[in-house]
This record gives C-alpha cells, sequence and structure tokens, in this order.
C-alpha cells in the first residue's frame, strides 16, 4: 500500500511509479494529447491546490454532503439488494476510490459486516489492468464484483467496460456511482447531476495519488497499471475530510428521488448535439456534467463552459467563480441532461 487510504478500507492494486515519471504542465500534455500521445503516457505536474480552488471545495463540500450522503444510501441499498454481504466493490481509480470507500463504510455501518473493496485502473482508449482483474477473481467469484465510480459523464467508461468484460464474462460490467446524468449507469443513486466536492481537487482528495499511467518502459507486462504517491502534498491532504463528513451524514441525509424516467435521449446524444452546435470534431474535447465541467476548469485548457443557468448559484457558483478567475465564457446552454458542461480548446484551432 501506497497513499494515505487506510489498509481497511481499500486494497490498491496499482504500482507504485513515484519518482519514475517527469510531470507535464497542463499546456505541454494538452499539446501532445492533441497530437496522438494517450493521455495515460504521462502525468501532469500536480499543483499544490490554490487558496480559490480549496474555496471551491470546501463551499462544495458543506453545500452538497447531504445530498452525496443521500446518493451513497441509495446506490448502498440497491448494491446490498443485488449481492449481499459477498459484494466486492472494485471502484475504478482515481475518482471511485473515495466513493467505494463511503459505499463500504455505510454497508458496514448499516449492516454490520465488511465487504472487499479494491481500486484499480481503467483507461480509456486502452482497457482495464488485466494483472488486477486476474488478481482479484483468484479471490472472489466474478458474479459478486461491482464496479464503482463516482459519476457519469459521457458514459465512455461504460462502455470501456462493455468492452473490457468480454474477456471475463463471469463479471458483469456494470457501473454503480453516486450521479448518472448520462443515465448509463447500472445502479446509481440519483440521475441528477449534482456535484461531488471530491471533484474539485486532484490528488489531495484521492489519496494523494495521482491518475493512473501506462507506459511500457515503466509497466511491465505482469505489473498492474502505476500511480504516483504525492507525499511533498501531505499537509494538503484532505482524503478523509472528505470521507468522513459525507459519512457523518448517513443518518440525516435526505434519499433522491430514483430517476427511473426516461427523459427521451442519453447523455451521449446530447452531447453529439453540442459537437455539431459548436463544430467541435473530436467528441473527448466535450466534458459534460457539473463534476467534469469542473475538472476542465482545473487541469485542462477550457474554452468554453455551457451552463443551464448562468443564476443558478446553488449547484453552479463555484463553476461562476472558476471561469472568471480564468476568463473562460460561460455560455448559456439548454442542457437536458446536465447542468454543465466544459467544453475544451483545441490546439489545431488556436
Amino acid at each position: 500500500m501506497f497513499g494515505t487510504y487506510r489498509p481497511e478500507d481499500v486494497t490498491l492494486l496499482l504500482k507504485d511509479i513515484t519518482g519514475l515519471v517527469e510531470p507535464l504542465s497542463t499546456e505541454e500534455r494538452e499539446k501532445r494529447i492533441q497530437s496522438g500521445v494517450h493521455y495515460s503516457e504521462m502525468l501532469p505536474k500536480e499543483y499544490r491546490p490554490s487558496p480559490a480552488y480549496f474555496r471551491a471545495y470546501q463551499e462544495a463540500l458543506e453545500r452538497y454532503a447531504d445530498i452525496t450522503a443521500g446518493a451513497v444510501v441509495s446506490v448502498g441499498e440497491k448494491l446490498w439488494r443485488a449481492k449481499g454481504e459477498k459484494a466486492v466493490l472494485v471502484s475504478l481509480a482515481r475518482a471511485g476510490t473515495p466513493i467505494g470507500i463511503l459505499i463500504k463504510h455505510y454497508i458496514e455501518k448499516k449492516y454490520h459486516t465488511s465487504i472487499a473493496h479494491y481500486s484499480i485502473s481503467i483507461i480509456r482508449g486502452v482497457g482495464i489492468d488485466k494483472n488486477a482483474m486476474d488478481y482479484i477473481l483468484v479471490r472472489h467469484d466474478g458474479g459478486d464484483i461491482q464496479f464503482v465510480d463516482g459519476w457519469t459523464g459521457k458514459g465512455a467508461i461504460c462502455n470501456q467496460l462493455i468492452e473490457a468484460m468480454k474477456d471475463y464474462p463471469s463479471v458483469s460490467p456494470g457501473l454503480a456511482v453516486l450521479s448518472d446524468p448520462a443515465h448509463v449507469a447500472e445502479l446509481w443513486g440519483t440521475r441528477e447531476d449534482f456535484l461531488i466536492a471530491s471533484s474539485c481537487l486532484n490528488s489531495t482528495v484521492s489519496g494523494l495519488l495521482s491518475r493512473t499511467f501506462l507506459r511500457k518502459d515503466i509497466i511491465g507486462p505482469k505489473d498492474f497499471h502505476g500511480a504516483v504517491f504525492y507525499s511533498e502534498l501531505a499537509g494538503e491532504d484532505q482524503t478523509y475530510s472528505f470521507i468522513d463528513t459525507v459519512e457523518a451524514a448517513f443518518d440525516t441525509a435526505p434519499l433522491p428521488e430514483d430517476g427511473e424516467e426516461d427523459r427521451g435521449r442519453s447523455g451521449l446524444e446530447e452531447v453529439r448535439e453540442i459537437c455539431r452546435e459548436f463544430n467541435i470534431k473530436d467528441i473527448n474535447l466535450v466534458k459534460p456534467s457539473i463534476g467534469e465541467a469542473t475538472r476542465v476548469l482545473l487541469r485542462r485548457l477550457p474554452w468554453k463552459v455551457l451552463v443551464h443557468s448562468l443564476d443558478d448559484e446553488e449547484h453552479l457558483g463555484h463553476i461562476y467563480r472558476l471561469a472568471a478567475e480564468k476568463g473562460v465564457e460561460l455560455v448559456l446552454y439548454p442542457l437536458r441532461n446536465y447542468k454543465a458542461c466544459g467544453l475544451i480548446r483545441s490546439l489545431s484551432d488556436a
């Protein structure tokens, strides 16, 4: 184990590559990504959260802890009904890991049993860590596995799981998330697009771990996918502040509406419409949902942010402020599945 997660909360199936990868600036990474280098072959420079970003996180945590807790309770109950005490949580690093811990803690508190929890890497356009999957399947029945993430954007990871599980027919590719505005998850807390506070920070709310990494010169054929441990950020670590604050609201949080209704189109259909409207040729430059739009503002090169309202301070206040600080245009757009959508600048148009 490396990072700051407690070993009783999660088993990290990741290789420690601390010191082996030279981090790149946001501008350099964006240039390489848009020239065809896969994002998993690079790591960004991990900056200490600025006062503005930390304020956004604290504000989001204070405002949305109850909603987040209610979504954990909702998805936790669905998971328990489906799999019971044999459930094996497999959270997708890194954003899924604290969510998996919250679901695990809820089940421990409610049903007085400890379920297994692993965190593994899945990389869009590449696939799941097969060494990690093999490790889990030696120890557990495939039918007990439940993949976990924070929220759905376009649904790309759901599609990646469907493709990856063709090699593991005993394992359901269904994903459990707290927020499923794309309408693609198997289990969800709510279909509403709301801000999960952990999306406002990077490693400092994720056990001080980087996003996962895969490059043949560093990750061997028998290795797990890699991650860096940013121990120098220990003073800024908010991982258990986030987990503990949400967990404290389990007993009082209002349960979200189930959200079974069909809105008439999937999140992916809405994203394709946005691509046509803004003449965007690469769908990967469109990042729908509050969480994804927040991350575009924090760690990509944003072009515009689409919002369903210019005066929804309750849900989008932090996006208004981050966009103003970065000089990013807010565009009022009739979003249906989402409340916000980040558009990344195409460097070919710069």
